[in-house]
């Protein structure tokens, strides 16, 4: 993923998860990316929906999985 393009970079994409408490599975990564600020909730749920379905336990490892869908 390029970084910062159209404002959907992974630091871009982590605001939508701000206050997300670890450990995480996707489903409750997308239900509190829903609740994020701004216009591109929309394009934030599209590529959070690509990651794997698992357990996250800290912000980077969401990081590293937006890296490798994107």
């Amino acid at each position: 993923m390029t970084r910062g393009v159209g404002g959907l970079g992974p630091a871009n994409i982590m605001k939508h998860l701000k206050r997300l408490h670890f450990p995480a599975d996707k489903n409750t990564i997308l239900s509190h990316a829903r609740k994020g600020p701004g216009p591109n909730t929309r394009s934030v749920l599209e590529i959070l929906n690509r990651i794997p379905e698992r357990e996250y336990h800290s912000p980077a490892e969401i990081v590293r999985e937006i890296g490798k869908v994107g």
